[in-house]
């Protein structure tokens, strides 16, 4: 039986641990800063990103890996005769997952590109369940079959408290027009299954009380039924500990992954966002 190797995209919310534990590929998305093009993760941080972003005379631009790197990843992992299952963010925020499956026609080796319909750690549950199940010798069709249960059963809640970014980036494509008249308002965004939508606004600090309010009832009501709960943010760590805290007084069962996000989501969340995630069992 052929091993199956796991590929992602930079915007995946990993620890270190995890990707070297693993064994898991991650393909580095790239960012422009007033005509300075940075490769996530390799001559640009997520320390040091914000500053570069706030300093910047237009708002950073995000691109997807070049195919021909995908062709090189592919062609490396495939060498020993191993299969390659790609899981990629949600084509709605990016053109990676199609730049994926172009290389992978390139590529003779067996390769499966999937589109997760998510990004951030929600991206990172579907890599992890996938590298866990290849480890125990699942097939392919096993492991997507279960990504797919896992997709069905995903919570990505998003709060976006500065909307400039977002609007300026167009990731809410159609969604703009129904809050760009409102930019002092805070918004709520969910994702499920490659879908954006905007469920939630309101304004000052008891709106976003509200919404964590929200999450940590849903992380109660659910029980044993969640396992793992994602906070990724952009630069509040103080108040994402303390709702990570909340979550665990809400749950004692569930282990909470708290870390900053990428450059990526960065440059389209701006200041102050978070966002939850979880899936249920």
């Amino acid at each position: 039986m052929s091993k199956i190797k796991i590929m992602t995209d930079s915007s995946v919310q990993l620890s270190s641990a995890e990707i070297e534990k693993y064994g898991i590929t991650v393909v580095p998305l790239s960012v422009t800063i007033d005509g300075h093009t940075y490769t996530d993760g390799v001559d640009i941080t997520r320390a040091n990103f914000i500053q570069k972003m706030d300093e910047a005379n237009a708002l950073p631009k995000t691109s997807q890996p070049p195919v021909g790197l995908f062709v090189e990843r592919m062609k490396e992992l495939t060498a020993d005769g191993s299969e390659v299952l790609g899981i990629f963010m949600a084509k709605c925020l990016s053109g990676t997952v199609d730049s994926a499956r172009q290389a992978a026609e390139l590529v003779e080796g067996k390769i499966t590109v999937v589109d997760c319909g998510y990004t951030d750690r929600s991206q990172g549950y579907y890599c992890l369940a996938a590298a866990k199940d290849a480890a125990a010798g699942k097939s392919m069709q096993e492991i997507l079959d279960h990504l797919e249960t896992i997709g069905q059963n995903m919570h990505l809640e998003m709060m976006i408290p500065n909307l400039k970014n977002i609007l300026a980036g167009g990731r809410l494509g159609r969604l703009a027009s129904r809050v760009i008249s409102a930019l002092n308002f805070h918004v709520g965004l969910t994702m499920k299954e490659g879908k954006l939508n905007v469920p939630y606004r309101g304004r000052g600090k008891k709106f976003i009380k509200k919404f964590d309010d929200m999450l940590v009832d849903q992380i109660r009501d659910l029980g044993d039924q969640v396992k793992y709960v994602g906070i990724s943010y952009v630069d509040t760590p103080e108040a994402m500990a303390d709702l990570g805290k909340r979550f665990e007084e809400a749950n004692p069962n569930v282990e909470v992954f708290i870390q900053e996000t990428s450059p990526i989501i960065i440059t389209h969340a701006g200041h102050e966002a978070y966002a939850v995630m979880f899936y249920t069992e």
